[in-house]
């Protein structure tokens, strides 16, 4: 029998990828674009298949841009901002969103969100209190914050797709970027990231950013250094300009790990929890090989 594991996705950021990923020729039979759905079964697949978790869920953006991080950087993802709340999201990929969520029931995967709160946000709850190893599968970088080695938490990165992700520790950080887990929120801070709208500390790129977090350990002690006039002229004016951004942006890029996530029975399913409805939904969308994978990789899991 496996050995307990836990699966967490990063759905948004999972379906996303599969959206653009996969061809919009992936169709149902009466012509819905299903590329997106098709696309995150096909995810689910490969990571039970890889990983053989015993838990599986996807967790969800209740809120992709709460409130609260707002407030404290009012320029927090105001890129992707179509109206009001509303995203920017191609209308063929939010037409599968509900069709995403009525697989997943079928399927018996609990999908996880709590209000005024994002998919990170849940992650890092749930990883935190995870008793057992826990992969957290996305595409975001600012997960990385989550990798615990000591807790065995580390990160599945589809930055380079899911045949070739990456399995991100405390090891994989300290080669890719010169930080470890712990520094990784100080070192998004001050690196910024512009597709959240984080415009980070003007003339600190990441070497730079890596550097001082070596130096320093953590943005507190940065900052004190700063002031003591032990670092360099350039970099201390450039700190002092952004002083009321780093406060900020450091309590909107740390995801929370107190968020009231509801109970789910997180057990992986060895076959769907409503095999009539999945088989019928899997014919009206022209699932085919996709589900076809799933189910076998269930079945695999199962026998496990």
């Amino acid at each position: 029998m496996s050995e307990p594991r836990m699966l967490l996705f990063d759905t948004a950021s999972v379906y996303f990828r599969a959206f653009f990923g996969l061809p919009s020729s992936l169709r149902s039979p009466d012509g819905r674009q299903v590329n997106a759905v098709r696309g995150l079964l096909d995810y689910l697949a490969r990571f039970i298949t890889d990983y053989s978790p015993t838990q599986v869920a996807y967790c969800w953006d209740n809120s992709w841009r709460p409130a609260w991080r707002v407030a404290l950087v009012p320029s927090y993802k105001a890129q992707r901002v179509a109206y009001g709340d509303v995203e920017v999201v191609p209308a063929e990929l939010t037409a599968q969103v509900p069709l995403i969520r009525d697989v997943l029931d079928a399927l018996g995967i609990p999908v996880i969100g709590a209000d005024g709160y994002e998919a990170d946000d849940v992650i890092a709850t749930m990883a935190k209190a995870s008793s057992v190893p826990t992969e957290v599968v996305t595409g975001d970088r600012d997960l990385f914050q989550v990798v615990d080695d000591a807790a065995a938490v580390r990160v599945l990165y589809l930055g380079r797709g899911a045949g070739r992700h990456d399995r991100v520790d405390g090891a994989w950080l300290r080669e890719r970027y010169g930080v470890s887990p712990d520094q990784y929120v100080d070192f998004a801070v001050l690196r910024g990231d512009p597709s959240d709208g984080l415009p980070g500390v003007a003339g600190i790129g990441e070497k730079t950013a890596a550097g001082l977090l070596a130096s320093h350990h953590d943005l507190e002690q940065i900052l004190a250094a700063a002031q003591q006039g032990l670092l360099a002229p350039r970099v201390t004016a450039a700190l002092a300009a952004s002083v009321d951004y780093l406060g900020a942006a450091r309590e909107v890029v740390s995801a929370a790990v107190d968020v009231p996530v509801p109970a789910f029975k997180l057990e992986l399913p060895r076959s769907p929890a409503d095999p009539a409805r999945f088989e019928r939904l899997s014919a009206e969308l022209g699932l085919g090989g996709s589900a076809a994978r799933l189910i076998a990789a269930l079945a695999q899991a199962r026998s496990t």
